[in-house]
């Protein structure tokens, strides 16, 4: 008696260096169910599956992914391009042993469609899945608005396909050769579907409510997850100014920015997940320049404020220059001058608003149906494997994948058998 049909499988990577990655993973999670695909998604943490034993947390009493957010909380960022060499020169060091152990991981996961959403271990993960478990198709979704090459998103000589959300990336992509059936193009980084139907709320009534000025221009600072002590200087430097202050986990700094003097209302926040409803709230952001970060502000019209120098993440430089191009913001080299930027913003508020309508992020509905015809596509005899995208969605959720048929394990050390 033959096993009823499953539905795909598909494992969604991340980690938690930095909190965009687990975000992201999580939107598109979202987004495929929201699409009506009818898959089983998995999110992996990259992490469980190099240490499934966790010994790095019982040895050391903490994830490796903690120092680094430690980094970002403090500040503490300027040598990292220098740091990302060396850990991408230990990743290469270690190949081999590290695609042994994601071969077993993969033997025990056995994944209909692999999604990466994290950098530097993209050749890794993909030739322990395709020695693996061959013909199981691998999928980078760039999390950044570019990659930071060389070997960051984009690995050279391997059939990944790439899904890349903005222009430059695209232009990254066909530059290190990968073919064009294997580019695939979306209009923005990935963020959450609440940026795009929050419910309708009364501002004026909301910020009265939370002993906010109805009527006074309103800056959300945000900084990721961690926050960072850059908000201390931005509230020093803004006394003036209205501001909510979104701390997320930092309990500490939270403490430290209510005691700041002001002469402006303030909403100093600790973590929300509802950081959409306090977009609409605002006038304009300030914060650094974060993939996920400016892509929210911008899809809730705010205008940002953000800074490039030394200290600017080397992934995260391109976003100011992506800022600059499609006149969204200011791009400061510090926030020693923050108030001249705010007084920058507010004059130019109305110029700055209407060049956030222009841009239309859609890629929450549109990555869906790229890894459908991923999928579909790797179901088909060779002879049919064509690759082509998909044709332009008519509404944000996606057809049901049709033509996904269910398939024999794909284990090489044993007889073939069908998942129950």
């Amino acid at each position: 008696m033959s096993a009823e049909p499953s539905a795909p499988i598909v494992d969604l990577i991340y980690f938690n260096a930095g909190g965009g990655h687990r975000a992201s993973a999580l939107a598109l999670a979202s987004a495929i169910e929201r699409a009506g695909l009818g898959w089983q998604v998995r999110l992996v943490n990259l992490r469980e599956m190099l240490d499934p034993r966790d010994g790095f947390r019982k040895l050391t009493g903490m994830d490796p992914e903690d120092l680094y957010n430690k980094r970002l909380a403090r500040g503490w960022t300027v040598g990292l391009a220098q740091e990302l060499k060396l850990l991408q020169g230990l990743i290469r060091w270690g190949h081999a042993p590290l695609v042994r152990q994601l071969q077993r991981a993969w033997l025990e996961r056995e994944p209909d469609l692999v999604v990466s959403l994290i950098p530097n271990f993209n050749r890794a993960l993909y030739e322990s899945l395709a020695s693996s478990l061959p013909g199981v198709p691998y999928a980078t979704v760039l999390t950044d608005l570019a990659d930071y090459p060389p070997n960051f998103w984009i690995e050279s000589g391997l059939p990944i396909h790439l899904v890349c959300g903005s222009a430059r990336a695209v232009a990254q992509a066909r530059a290190a050769g990968h073919a064009p059936q294997h580019i695939h193009a979306t209009s923005g980084m990935l963020i959450r579907t609440a940026f795009y139907d929050p419910p309708p709320l009364d501002r004026a009534a909301e910020r009265a409510l939370l002993r906010l000025d109805p009527h006074r221009p309103t800056g959300l600072v945000l900084f990721g997850g961690q926050g960072a002590k850059a908000m201390r200087q931005i509230a020093r430097r803004l006394p003036d100014t209205q501001l909510i202050l979104a701390c997320g986990h930092n309990a500490a700094l939270a403490d430290a920015l209510r005691e700041l003097p002001s002469r402006a209302p303030r909403l100093v926040l600790g973590f929300t997940p509802d950081v959409a409803r306090y977009m609409q709230l605002a006038d304009f952001f300030i914060g650094k320049p974060g993939p996920g970060s400016v892509s929210e502000a911008v899809q809730m019209q705010l205008p940002v404020i953000v800074v490039r120098n030394r200290h600017t993440l080397p992934q995260e430089r391109y976003n100011t220059h992506w800022v600059r191009e499609q006149g969204v913001g200011i791009v400061c080299p510090s926030f020693a001058k923050v108030d001249e930027a705010v007084q920058d913003m507010l004059a130019r508020l109305p110029e700055l608003r209407e060049a956030t309508r222009r841009v239309r992020n859609r890629a929450v509905f549109e990555v869906p149906a790229i890894l459908r015809t991923i999928l579909e596509a790797a179901q088909l005899p060779p002879a049919e494997r064509a690759f082509s995208a998909p044709a332009p969605a008519t509404s944000n959720a996606a057809a049901p994948s049709a033509r996904y048929r269910p398939r024999p394990s794909r284990r090489p050390d044993g007889p073939p058998r069908v998942r129950p």
